[in-house]
């Protein structure tokens, strides 16, 4: 008896985020996260400190990637995939850790910790195509 059934390990989700495409995504992510700091500072600088690092620190990665967008290839594009998915992990329970649980600006980091795991998901962290592309931008 034959079976046409689709197995879960070969089911593949489409990737249609590239490399130069989610470069654009991480920058507009660090001025995202730098313009909520300034806005959370007087009100929530709990929130401030969390907003800053968070864009600081993806504005560093981002500048370090090995991929079009970046300035410096330290990090290589799969390693960033790597990082990404444990910052999206660490969205949700940066508000405890800061001590902003209750706020509306938890609710922004839980948020991204959803769409940081979708960017996650549908970028191609092992397409040849963004080494590639990276060594046609030099």
């Amino acid at each position: 008896m034959s079976s046409n059934a689709v197995l879960p390990d070969q089911v593949h989700m489409p990737k249609p985020i590239s490399a130069r495409t989610h470069g654009f995504i991480d920058y507009g992510h660090a001025a995202f996260f730098l313009t909520a700091a300034l806005v959370c500072r007087k009100k929530n600088p709990r929130a401030a400190l969390a907003c800053l690092l968070t864009g600081s620190f993806v504005l560093v990665q981002s500048l370090l990637t090995d991929y079009p967008l970046g300035a410096n290839a330290v990090i290589p594009f799969h390693t960033h995939g790597q990082m990404d998915a444990a910052f999206a992990g660490s969205s949700f329970v940066m508000p405890e850790i800061y001590g902003f649980g209750g706020t509306g600006a938890a609710t922004l980091f839980r948020v991204n910790g959803v769409v940081e795991s979708l960017v996650v998901a549908m970028t191609d962290w092992n397409s040849n195509k963004a080494r590639v592309e990276s060594l046609i931008d030099s």
